[in-house]
């Protein structure tokens, strides 16, 4: 196997966590696309377990970068505030 697959993955999962500790959905997103390289990785290397982990991480990186864009509900006081009289 190619030494650089290992350097390639460690980056992209570095900069999604590094967005993500930012509080950007985008790194939620680098995540997500990451699961793409661990497939073909595990393919690549007929290691198949990557399959499932890649499948578990990509539903965690789906879910989070949903709710991270999701407009956050408005806090029930300030919906109070806003009704008309």
């Amino acid at each position: 196997m190619i030494a650089w697959w290992s350097w390639i993955l460690t980056a992209v999962g570095v900069t999604g966590l590094y967005f993500a500790g930012r509080r950007r959905a985008l790194g939620w997103a680098i995540g997500l696309g990451a699961q793409v390289l661990w497939i073909a990785y595990a393919l690549t290397t007929k290691q198949y377990g990557f399959l499932v982990s890649a499948g578990a991480y990509g539903w965690v990186y789906a879910r989070n970068f949903r709710d991270w864009t999701k407009p956050s509900p408005q806090p029930q006081r300030e919906a109070d505030d806003a009704a008309p009289r």
